[in-house]
């Protein structure tokens, strides 16, 4: 899938002269930790409530209550903003923007297109959410895992074969590799769990997990 499945597309930016303390205001209005600094409609830059408190003076400081208030007044948006923002395309992979999130260890990505013009956001509880869709999490059905302890070409055509004989659906499949087995992961419309394992047990494969739920709204 790509970003642009799951990205927001209205997003709350601020001009390079806003003074800090009302960029602030903006992060708590909508309850944001960050915002993209915009110059004509494209992206310069990122304020975040971390890059404030670094830039603001230290408690320990001489200065007075109204003193400190007093320079946050004068100080804008452009004066402490982050100018290297690393960004994602719109038809970039899901997968593209998880990678990029944890090796720049951030939470977020603005969305740009056409040389930095920004056209949305994507953040990394929206991954969390792919995800869940993906792995068919919220529908109503089956979810069964089977354990593979030598994997082979075939055996995923196997396993097909041998439920749309028992006349099961898949929605989803997901394979994890790891040193000591191969797990695969189906997501089924039917809730008969039991009757599912069965199958699978009886064609020679071992269920490690078999579960049903209803459709979560």
């Amino acid at each position: 899938m790509d970003v642009q499945n799951y990205m927001t597309s209205e997003v709350v930016t601020v001009p390079e002269d806003m003074k800090v303390l009302e960029a602030l205001d903006i992060m708590k209005e909508h309850n944001f930790h960050r915002l993209p600094v915009v110059r004509d409609g494209r992206m310069v830059g990122l304020v975040t409530e971390e890059i404030v408190q670094e830039n603001s003076p230290s408690t320990a400081t001489s200065l007075s209550i109204h003193e400190m208030n007093y320079l946050l007044t004068k100080t804008t948006v452009g004066d402490i903003m982050q100018t290297k923002v690393t960004t994602i395309g719109a038809a970039d992979l899901l997968e593209e923007a998880a990678e990029k999130m944890l090796e720049e260890e951030v939470g977020v990505l603005p969305v740009v297109e056409d040389k930095d013009k920004i056209i949305g956001i994507i953040t990394d509880k929206d991954l969390f959410r792919a995800f869940i869709d993906v792995m068919g999490y919220n529908n109503k059905g089956s979810r069964i895992v089977i354990d593979i302890p030598e994997d082979h070409p075939g055996i995923l055509e196997d396993i097909t074969n041998i439920l749309a004989e028992a006349k099961v659906s898949i929605n989803q499949i997901a394979v994890y590799r790891n040193e000591d087995v191969t797990q695969i992961v189906l997501q089924m419309d039917s809730s008969n769990t039991s009757e599912i394992k069965e199958v699978l047990t009886r064609e020679g494969y071992t269920v490690s997990s078999a579960t049903s739920k209803e459709r979560k709204e």
